[in-house]
């Protein structure tokens, strides 16, 4: 793991649980390539800041949700590219039981800013 890539990955995950803790879909989408591919909570897939938009707008309004990432594993795949994995855990004010996903993200240098491109959620419980 180079320093660049622990600095993206640990501004990137900041900016995210700020936006989340909000529920600011505006501030959450820009952290996005405007050719995302986005799999969240639900089966849809959302493409695009627009379509990231559209997810966090969707979702419920929580009173004083709030993410902690754990477990955070990168890899500088290459000049521009950066794979990220980690655990989520979702706190969603009391209003249901806490969420803890595994969560992936590809990361792409885009316009010369760091650009999720790839968001992938899943069950940290076994499906098998």
């Amino acid at each position: 793991m180079s320093s660049e890539s622990d600095a993206v990955v640990s501004d990137i995950i900041a900016k995210w649980c700020a936006g989340f803790a909000a529920l600011d879909a505006a501030a959450l989408s820009s952290l996005y390539s405007n050719n995302a591919f986005f799999f969240g909570s639900n089966p849809k897939l959302y493409r695009g800041r627009d379509g990231v938009a559209d997810y966090f707008n969707g979702l419920p309004r929580w009173h004083r949700p709030s993410a902690v990432f754990s477990e955070v594993n990168m890899a500088q795949a290459g000049p521009d590219l950066i794979n990220m994995g980690a655990t989520i855990s979702f706190d969603l004010g009391g209003e249901r039981p806490d969420l803890v996903v595994k969560m992936s993200w590809v990361i792409i240098r885009e316009d010369g800013d760091w650009k999720i491109v790839n968001h992938h959620a899943s069950s940290k419980a076994p499906l098998i």
